[in-house]
């Protein structure tokens, strides 16, 4: 008796009418958090608030979450990146020292806001459907640290083609270029406090276009100047050429994917109206702090105080000439101001070319003097 019992009352169980999955995790949030209360503030009903929860979580929420992953991913790099770079480069001058420890300290606290920015919604305000409908201050600082972080990043390139190129004009338009992305990044900002709803960020299409442009018109400038300038001073010897072609790589490596990461943003900011702009947007001041700190830590493999000498026969006869090649790119994170005159120094020693007539062993027809002063010649 008891066994038939427990059959009908499973038999009633299972045909109890469930809700639909919608409702149930509506319900479900909603005994989480208290959003019931949140619903009633906004006067939305139940279906429409979760409809809207949803649609922001996917459109907005999702690209910062993914944006911030890799802005954390790339902040390891550059905790190696500056570590390498003080256990290596020990003699750096104490202003370069002090530049790398600024922008250290600029990443850190950029990839802190990022962290809160997604810790504040999802944890501390769960459920609150206006945390996660707009913009707080964490969410305009970042375009303000990006556009910050990157002057610093471009300002360094456009001093190293100074050293380089001896070339101002082309200085000062990389300058004038940086400063404008600068300012376009802190407007961005000023402009996510005006119109703090995500949702209504193509508002402030202007602006995000002169910041992303002139980021992205700069940093190519920066990398067809070096690659440019390192190109037409290729020496012809094949251990020196090597050299400057994988500074040429490592120049268009680190400076156009930034240049692509800020088109990329761009373009998705344009032709998107969800969040899908914030994936490659948070994690790009890593890429500029990363870029820098990649060129300075490559100096090692750039053969900085080596000489490579390479031997020169003599098809007059037995000699002892030397060709000298020797690179001096400095240690203070760019290139040293002699080299700044030309990439290249050459020595030429020419320390014994002697020529003996076969019929008279004892005349000599040219002898080169064996001093240093008499021999020495340097292109």
């Amino acid at each position: 008796m008891s066994l038939g019992r427990l059959r009908l009352r499973s038999c009633c169980i299972s045909q109890k009418p469930s809700l639909p999955p919608t409702l149930s995790l509506f319900f479900f949030i909603t005994s989480l958090s208290g959003l019931s209360s949140t619903v009633g503030e906004t006067g939305l009903s139940a279906p429409l608030a979760i409809i809207k929860m949803t649609s922001l979580s996917t459109e907005v929420w999702a690209p910062i979450f993914i944006g911030t992953i890799f802005n954390v991913m790339l902040y390891g790099i550059m905790i190696l990146q500056t570590y390498l770079y003080f256990t290596v480069y020990k003699r750096d001058r104490i202003w370069m020292k002090a530049y790398v420890a600024l922008l250290f300290v600029c990443d850190s606290i950029n990839c802190a806001f990022a962290i809160a920015l997604v810790y504040i919604p999802f944890i501390k305000q769960f459920g609150n459907q206006n945390a996660l409908a707009n913009a707080t201050w964490l969410s305009a600082a970042d375009p303000a640290m990006t556009g910050i972080i990157a002057c610093f990043v471009q300002l360094f390139f456009a001093w190293r083609i100074k050293v380089l190129t001896g070339s101002w004009p082309l200085v000062l338009v990389i300058a004038s270029f940086s400063i404008t992305q600068m300012f376009g990044g802190l407007g961005t900002a000023i402009g996510m406090h005006t119109v703090p709803e995500y949702t209504e960020f193509q508002r402030l299409q202007v602006i995000v276009i002169i910041w992303l442009a002139a980021s992205a018109l700069t940093d190519t400038i920066i990398t067809v100047s070096l690659v440019g300038y390192l190109g037409m001073h290729k020496t012809g010897f094949s251990s020196t050429d090597d050299s400057i072609n994988r500074i040429i790589r490592l120049t268009v490596q680190t400076g156009m994917v930034t240049a692509v990461c800020a088109i990329v943003d761009l373009i998705c900011f344009l032709v998107t109206p969800n969040g899908l702009h914030l994936a490659f947007n948070i994690p790009l001041s890593k890429l500029y702090t990363n870029s820098l700190m990649s060129s300075l830590n490559s100096r090692a493999g750039w053969g900085y105080d080596h000489t490579s000498s390479h031997k020169m026969p003599d098809r007059f006869g037995p000699a002892n000439s030397r060709f000298t090649f020797r690179s001096d790119l400095g240690h203070d994170g760019g290139h040293s101001r002699a080299a700044s005159k030309d990439l290249r120094q050459v020595v030429i020693d020419i320390e014994t070319i002697e020529m003996t007539d076969p019929e008279d062993n004892n005349s000599t027809l040219s002898k080169v003097p064996h001093s240093p002063s008499e021999r020495g010649l340097a292109v």
